[in-house]
């Protein structure tokens, strides 16, 4: 019964999001729409994930769109070139819409991910690389998490990686092998919401990596034969933290 009424409350909050209840409808990879085509989203938004840790995700997105608008720069966002570059005009790239923060350390990430995705790909590009592994999670993750783990800083660790795969899927509707492998993307809004619906005690909310595995392990075993998938309630949780948890009622006001 306990795991009945959790689920019960885990389908309002999806119909409550779906109901454009939970506010906060614009989320930050948003700012690409419109902007950039779709066939350049893939590179875009691959790169721009890995700079995406312990960063305000709106403004970092918004920095994106204005460097992608910008032909100068434009370069940044196509793997092969950036492979090609020398660190220091890549670096005064980066930092000129402030796409990059640390002068060093985030330079050489966009460099050994567009390196990466390069070697990975006859094409050149993510497209090519998510073909070669013919569009199948367990096969990327096997790439990327481990045989070629040190060239994908920051998008190999498992919060981003996952919400990568969710963003990619979103925005560029890839349709994704093994798509029950992509676990949900623990950051501070799901695991706030993953202890207030009381699937994990207080004691998660020190961040740590175990205590992420603890949240991602806890949703994957509780949607597991509910026909939903862990990635399913990432943005429906996420905005409700952000909201400031309101009630889970259909009744909720859009104030």
């Amino acid at each position: 019964m306990a795991n009945e009424s959790f689920l019960a409350n885990v389908k309002l909050l999806i119909q409550m999001h779906s109901q454009g209840l939970l506010g906060g409808e614009t989320m930050p990879e948003d700012a690409l729409l419109g902007i950039v085509p779709e066939n350049d989203l893939p590179n875009v938004l691959t790169l721009g994930m890995a700079l995406n840790y312990q960063r305000n995700s709106y403004t970092l997105w918004q920095s994106i769109a204005q460097a992608y608008q910008d032909e100068r720069i434009r370069w940044i966002f196509n793997p092969h070139a950036v492979s090609k570059s020398s660190i220091e005009e890549l670096r005064q790239a980066l930092l000129q819409e402030r796409v990059a923060l640390q002068p060093n350390r985030h330079p050489e990430i966009w460099k050994s991910v567009s390196t990466g995705i390069t070697q990975s790909s006859l094409k050149g590009d993510v497209a090519g690389m998510l073909e070669s592994v013919q569009f199948d999670i367990a096969s990327l993750k096997d790439m990327m998490q481990v045989t070629r783990k040190r060239e994908f800083p920051y998008l190999s660790g498992p919060k981003i990686f996952n919400y990568w795969l969710y963003v990619m899927e979103t925005y560029t509707g890839v349709k994704w092998k093994s798509r029950e492998l992509i676990t949900i993307a623990p950051d501070t809004h799901i695991m706030k919401a993953t202890v207030k619906l009381g699937l994990c005690p207080s004691d998660v909310l020190d961040g740590t990596a175990e205590d992420r595995n603890l949240v991602a392990e806890a949703w994957e075993k509780a949607l597991r034969g509910s026909g939903l998938a862990p990635i399913d309630v990432h943005t429906p949780l996420w905005l409700w933290s952000r909201a400031g948890f309101p009630p889970l009622s259909g009744d909720v006001s859009r104030s």
